[in-house]
């Protein structure tokens, strides 16, 4: 059975490729990105070089392909990306690193991002909303954490209109992106060799990066490798190699004994809980069938900074929020990690999360603090009339671009892309597609709402945050935080709340908020953008009481 749906696919991608309908495309309201290869083939590797030109007026007008006002116009070296998607999709992905005609690095802001040379060009084809990783890194932005800034654009490559594709960064060390320490080949002892790593458990398809095999087997069995991500393996020395391979040893290595939950040696000891619990969150929110086991990132920085591991960036969730016929890809109920244990089907897939995720999402204090986190969430990120408005708005911004892209690719909307769930053949439209989106996402939270709180083991209520009937002013979150963080407090009652930020001198930086407020949790947001780094303090007015505490901004 699974032979003879892989040739329907591969019959559906030949004659999607044969036969696309041709667009007359003059003009966008979204930034228009233009690849010239010479007539030369863009292969998975090396990249070749290119000519690359953007279109985008920042002042909102139109964009017209006829414009000579770039945003960029220069070299570039390209290749396709991707593992399943390059094979099985018409609509290629790109990699690219935009160049000097001698080949090094141009640095270079593209349509308002910070500078850099790395790029992908993401081109949505089995996500018929084009949004799903649109949506999760904006999630996980609004959470205080790095995500790939993306932008919407429509790509023409040979003189061929190729649809909607989204700009994106690519995940690696840059003060602007992953903001850790970079790490130079001479920094072998001490402090130096500490910091920055990232690193990440994905499929061996791409770049031969290297890496090391765990010393503790999934809990299947299967192996799991660790790769090296930035620096590649290329570019680390063998010190570096075995000081970051020595760090996730000592982690696993506590969780794999019976002091994994100590408060003083266990897991908090080594790795950063709340990035790790934000990213159980997303990932389960979301319902991502890839999360833990691919496309899964961890970095450390030197210890003089951060000595704890941190989960991290997310990443693809093109087969989430519903979208895969797999692994209960398309239910919005059970948790992913659950589904990974009780799946047969999964047992037999090499791919497999290290054992440790499961173990910390069933260990009672980090649930505890998982389910505070939700309910904190929920007043905002995660309330549904803010993700459906986030919906809408991305709608709205593809409305004319989706017609476009769809008669490019004419054998997609009501047709089976692999992955989608059943129901792909009555959501014939644009609008369709987005609607179910909306609903799996209503259905989503519902059940985590039910769900958040049902803990393996009995929990000592005395390591929870209390929620006593009487005022709570909860840390913010995260802290230290880089450009905004989250403040939440609770109140019993009716009250008139005033919330002010104070820097160390006591002086006024910022009025958050001032009025009446009903019983309840509330959360508010402190963007700290144009503030110098330093200690600063929310102080919180309620019914003539203060409640004060102290957060740390680090740019």
């Amino acid at each position: 059975m699974e032979k003879v749906k892989f040739v329907c696919t591969f019959i559906i991608v030949v004659y999607s490729f044969l036969f696309a309908n041709e667009v007359d495309f003059k003009s966008s309201n979204l930034p228009i990105v233009i690849i010239d290869t010479g007539g030369e083939d863009i292969l998975d590797e090396p990249k070749i070089m290119a000519n690359m030109k953007i279109i985008w007026n920042a002042d909102g007008s139109r964009n017209y392909i006829t414009d000579t006002c770039y945003n960029y116009n220069g070299w570039i070296g390209i290749e396709m990306r991707g593992a399943s998607s390059q094979d099985r999709y018409p609509k290629k992905q790109y990699a690219v690193e935009t160049r000097n005609k001698d080949k090094s690095n141009n640095n270079v802001n593209l349509l308002d991002l910070p500078k850099e040379n790395d790029w992908i060009l993401h081109a949505p084809y089995s996500d018929k909303t084009f949004m799903r990783n649109f949506l999760a890194y904006e999630l996980s932005r609004d959470m205080g954490w790095y995500a790939s800034r993306c932008r919407y654009c429509e790509l023409v490559k040979n003189g061929e209109y190729m649809g909607i594709y989204i700009l994106m960064e690519k995940i690696k060390e840059d003060d602007d992106r992953v903001d850790i320490s970079t790490l130079k080949e001479d920094e072998i002892s001490g402090d130096d060799l500490t910091g920055g790593y990232i690193i990440k458990i994905d499929k061996f398809e791409g770049a031969q990066i290297g890496g090391w095999y765990s010393s503790f087997p999934a809990d299947n069995g299967a192996n799991i490798y660790y790769q090296y991500h930035d620096p590649d393996g290329e570019d680390l020395v063998q010190e570096q190699k075995e000081y970051i391979q020595d760090k996730i040893y000592n982690f696993e290595a506590v969780m794999k004994s019976r002091e994994y939950a100590n408060p003083q040696a266990g897991y908090s000891y080594f790795i950063n809980v709340a990035s790790f619990v934000d990213y159980f969150l997303l990932n389960e929110l979301t319902h991502n069938i890839d999360s833990y086991r691919l496309s899964t990132y961890l970095y450390k920085d030197k210890d003089s900074d951060d000595k704890k591991i941190y989960a991290g960036p997310v990443w693809d969730y093109n087969l989430g929020f519903g979208n895969a016929d797999y692994y209960l890809g398309w239910t919005s109920e059970d948790w992913i990690l659950d589904i990974y244990k009780n799946d047969g089907g999964f047992k037999r897939d090499h791919y497999q999360p290290p054992f440790w995720w499961s173990k910390l999402w069933n260990e009672p204090n980090l649930r505890a603090q998982a389910e505070d986190r939700w309910q904190q969430l929920r007043q905002n990120i995660f309330s549904k009339p803010v993700i459906f408005a986030r919906i809408d708005s991305i709608a709205n911004l593809l409305d004319e671009a989706k017609d476009r892209n769809f008669q490019r690719w004419s054998n997609v909307l009501g047709h089976d892309i692999w992955p989608n769930p059943s129901g792909y053949a009555e959501r014939t439209t644009y609008e369709s597609e987005v609607n179910y989106l909306k609903n799996w996402i209503n259905d989503r939270i519902d059940w985590m709402d039910d769900n958040i709180n049902d803990y393996p083991t009995k929990i000592d209520n005395n390591s929870r945050i209390n929620r006593p009937e009487k005022f709570i002013l909860y840390e913010n979150y995260p802290n230290p935080f880089n450009a905004h963080t989250i403040i939440s407090y609770k109140i019993p009652a009716a009250a008139y709340v005033k919330i002010d930020v104070l820097n160390i001198k006591g002086q006024l930086v910022d009025k958050l908020f001032e009025g009446q407020q009903n019983a309840g949790l509330h959360s508010i947001q402190f963007d700290g953008k144009g503030l110098n780094s330093g200690i600063y303090f929310y102080k919180v007015n309620i019914n003539n009481e203060s409640f004060t505490r102290k957060c740390l901004l680090i740019k």
